[in-house]
């Protein structure tokens, strides 16, 4: 089992881990060194187990926000994969639609309310055409 110096704070620290751990122990003490060093340089020197606590805790502050953040994202990509579905869904019933439309095959007659309503437009313009020409004269 390695055993590898780590500096926070200004001071060394032995600390054993696994092999093959190492990068991560010092990713991990550059964090923890990080905020001691904001902990030190508002507060000053203080005993070595307070100064690891409160960068601890710091981290442990920032994590839980980054923890809050991430669920907030995770249910906003929810929504989204909802709505996408919702849309799909749309999309698919459309094709399904069109789909049965081509095989139905061109309509050559218009539903009677079509009819009905032009007939009615119709007779309208030549009411108007006939009122007009009754002016003229």
């Amino acid at each position: 089992m390695p055993e590898v110096q780590i500096e926070i704070g200004g001071r060394q620290f032995a600390v054993a881990c696994q092999e093959g751990e190492e990068p991560y122990l010092h990713a991990a003490a550059k964090m923890l060194d990080t905020e001691a060093a904001v902990i030190l340089g508002q507060i000053g020197r203080m005993p070595a187990e307070r100064m690891l606590l409160m960068a601890g805790l710091m981290l442990a502050d920032k994590t839980a926000a980054l923890e809050d953040e991430i669920k907030g994202l995770q249910a906003k990509i929810a929504a989204q994969e909802k709505t996408l579905a919702a849309a799909e869904e749309r999309l698919a019933d459309r094709a399904r639609r069109i789909g049965e439309l081509q095989d139905a095959g061109p309509r050559t007659e218009l539903p009677d309310r079509f009819t009905d309503g032009l007939a009615e437009l119709a007779a309208r313009a030549e009411a108007i055409a006939e009122e007009l020409e009754t002016r003229r004269n």
